[in-house]
């Protein structure tokens, strides 16, 4: 399936991109998210006409995740969860957790751009976590997972 790029898409392309996609992250993904639009003749062309505003948007979003980036990127967050009597914890710590706190410390993020490549934290300790506000704008916080006394 081809598609135009409206947005830039991580390890896709930019916006203005035609790029070829299996149908289903096509139909299931990016059309319904506005992320794309089919690339067809007529399409193409609507898109030519729209190109700058598009582009105009594609920078004002990436220019907000840079002003996001500068207060977000270096903070600390500490985390306390139930810990069993050996020190383990109860389950682990995923995104919900973290959006949460980063929520409560005065910030407005999405959870999908939490990025946990090794999956949710299941040990006590110190994390660093990557954050994707952009897809070219990529803050790092520090995560410490505390026992709750």
């Amino acid at each position: 399936m081809k598609v135009i790029l409206l947005e830039r898409i991580t390890g896709l392309g930019a916006p203005g991109d035609l790029v070829t996609v299996k149908s289903g992250y096509g139909r299931n993904f990016l059309l319904p998210g506005k992320k794309a639009i089919p690339a067809n003749k007529e399409n193409m062309e609507k898109y030519e006409a729209e190109k700058a505003q598009i582009l105009a948007a594609e920078e004002s979003k990436k220019a907000s995740a840079q002003s996001v980036y500068e207060q977000l990127n270096g903070q600390s967050f500490e985390i306390v969860s139930a810990v069993t009597e050996e020190n383990t914890l109860y389950g682990s710590v995923g995104t919900n957790e973290i959006i949460a706190k980063i929520t409560t410390a005065g910030f407005e993020l999405d959870k999908q751009a939490i990025r946990l490549p090794e999956g949710p934290i299941k040990d006590l300790g110190d994390f660093e976590i990557d954050i994707e506000l952009h897809p070219e704008v990529i803050a790092k916080i520090n995560i410490k997972v505390s026992p709750e006394e």
